[in-house]
């Protein structure tokens, strides 16, 4: 009977939220400061909580539901790089999560920035996929005191890092409301500063609906834009991360990551690179040296390397950088053989010519497939 009433207020304060966002909202704050390309996207969410490894041990809720909030600009080509990118939307969204299960998942709450890239477009109808990181506040983690929750052993914090996808078919009505159907994925986790941290992955499908109170599309910038040359580069980059020990509430240990690269530049927006890179586990050394394992030797279980290639996505002194890793030598007792990051990078120094051509601030998520080993930050420079 409870569990009844907690849902029907739930979505009784859902249909308030979607009424203030798509009436209140627009007609306040948008008329007040409205500029051509400026608007409101509100989701609904609807799916479920995937169990993405052997490990995942948490009863799985029947539904997750959810909304999405996103204020965005239709970029204009007022930057090269937006019209290299063919006009992207920029956001910042706030998410809400609903996981299902109250007393094991809690609800989730976040704020991302978030980048919308059309894949197909025509006069009435198109498909874009926005892709998003920020950071995701998660009400119920692990706990062994009060409130005890020891089921969830995917999350050990309640600050974690959100990964939001979304991928959507847009039906633009006018040049005001636009109509949303697609899917979604999101992903937290908190990098293993806590344990435990296998993270909490839910996919589903959303509806919505856009607002601009001018023109949902502004006029665009049409010029003659120079060719970059396909320049190579050596990029070094150092980074640190911490991560907990094995046991829960354990103390954190600093990772110490180091990678060098050759990368040649495509297209004017994209970096492919290729190399190598090294970490140090004082984590996997103090575990080793706790159990009296490898005694002597614990330094040499410690490190890994790998050989790894990737392609870095460039708009103006921002990029956004996959690659993939395959092990050359593995950590203590580590049975993955392949790895992936991703980074978003800042570029301080961005230059064509000169000794310094890039220098840049940068942080990175990397992950075993879907499970995340740790997050870094960290400097980068090209020469």
């Amino acid at each position: 009977m409870n569990q009844g009433i907690f849902r029907h207020q739930y979505y009784r304060h859902i249909l308030c939220a979607v009424l203030w966002v798509w009436v209140v909202f627009p007609a306040t704050l948008l008329h007040a400061q409205a500029a051509p390309g400026f608007g409101i996207d509100a989701r609904i969410l609807g799916g479920r909580v995937i169990k993405h490894e052997a490990k995942f041990t948490l009863p799985i809720p029947a539904f997750t539901t959810g909304m999405d909030v996103n204020l965005v600009w239709h970029t204009d080509g007022s930057e090269a790089w937006q019209q290299r990118r063919h006009y992207p939307r920029i956001g910042v969204g706030i998410v809400a999560l609903h996981y299902g299960n109250d007393a094991v998942y809690g609800n989730m709450a976040g704020v991302y920035p978030n980048i919308t890239f059309p894949l197909i477009t025509g006069h009435k109808l198109e498909w874009t996929v926005r892709l998003g990181n920020g950071i995701g506040y998660v009400s119920r983690r692990f706990n062994r005191t009060d409130p005890v929750n020891t089921v969830n052993v995917a999350i050990g914090a309640h600050v974690n890092d959100l990964i939001m996808i979304n991928t959507a078919a847009t039906w633009h009505i006018n040049k005001h409301w636009l109509l949303h159907a697609g899917g979604f994925v999101t992903h937290i986790s908190n990098g293993s500063v806590r344990k435990p941290n296998l993270g909490v992955n839910v996919a589903g499908g959303s509806i919505g609906v856009s607002y601009f109170p001018v023109t949902a599309r502004p006029a665009l910038m049409v010029r003659e834009l120079p060719q970059l040359s396909n320049r190579w580069l050596l990029q070094l980059r150092g980074s640190m991360s911490l991560v907990s020990s094995n046991t829960a509430g354990g103390p954190l240990y600093p990772v110490y990551i180091g990678t060098a690269t050759v990368s040649r530049r495509w297209h004017s927006v994209n970096k492919a690179f290729a190399g190598i890179d090294y970490s140090y586990h004082t984590n996997l050394a103090a575990h080793m040296r706790n159990n009296g394992l490898e005694a002597g030797n614990e330094r040499q279980h410690s490190y890994k390397s790998a050989i790894v290639a990737g392609n870095e996505f460039l708009m103006g002194r921002v990029g956004i950088a996959v690659q993939a890793g395959a092990y050359l030598v593995k950590g203590y007792l580590q049975k993955e053989d392949i790895y992936e990051k991703v980074s978003l990078n800042y570029y301080c120094v961005l230059r064509e010519k000169g000794p310094l051509k890039e220098l840049c601030l940068y942080t990175a998520l990397k992950a075993h497939l879907n499970v995340a080993e740790m997050g870094e930050m960290g400097i980068g420079i090209g020469l």
